[in-house]
């Protein structure tokens, strides 16, 4: 019988070196119950493990769930919630959560036999991470979507209100999240 994971968060922080000063803020302003994929491959082993004990404690206090870039293996290790990377990444190792990047179709296929719990289908739109890449745009983002066996969750250039626009549940973001003074939530593109 298949292990069952709690469900997913509709609202997920991708960290990395552009984040990182403002992460604790920003998950303290989650809502309860969002995610965080933890990646920082800036950071040396060490000090990468070090942030995520930091992170993980922020995190947890507040509720949320917490996904370690890395193989199942390390996710486990470092006892995250679940591992993110791409599908050949997350195809070997212990039971856990997998959440798998994919571009393409044929990338979601890899996910599915990777065991996938749930995809990030992306680039949606533009992104500061890779300027002048080409993005998927709703329509495309919508039928590789509709391929999808497990829940997805929109990448790339998403912000609250194009979340909100396309009708999309489950999002994240990189560089976008940020906060209001009234501790409402937006995504700045």
């Amino acid at each position: 019988m298949p292990i069952r994971h709690p469900p997913l968060p509709d609202v997920w922080l991708i960290s990395d070196a552009r984040n990182d000063a403002a992460l604790e803020r920003i998950l303290a302003r989650l809502p309860r119950g969002s995610g965080l994929i933890f990646r920082h491959y800036h950071l040396s082993p060490e000090v990468r493990r070090t942030r995520f004990g930091r992170l993980a404690r922020v995190a947890r206090r507040h509720g949320h769930r917490l996904v370690l870039s890395g193989p199942p293996r390390q996710a486990r290790r470092w006892r995250a919630d679940g591992a993110y990377g791409s599908p050949g990444r997350l195809a070997r190792g212990p039971q856990t959560l997998r959440l798998a990047t994919v571009h393409s179709l044929g990338e979601l296929a890899q996910a599915d036999r990777a065991r996938a719990d749930a995809v990030l289908i992306s680039p949606v739109f533009p992104t500061r991470s890779h300027p002048g890449a080409p993005a998927l745009g709703p329509v495309r983002f919508r039928l590789l979507a509709g391929r999808s066996r497990v829940p997805v969750i929109a990448l790339g250039g998403m912000t609250a209100h194009r979340a909100h626009a396309m009708g999309v549940s489950k999002w994240a973001a990189i560089q976008g999240l940020g906060e209001r003074p009234t501790g409402v939530f937006s995504l700045h593109s």
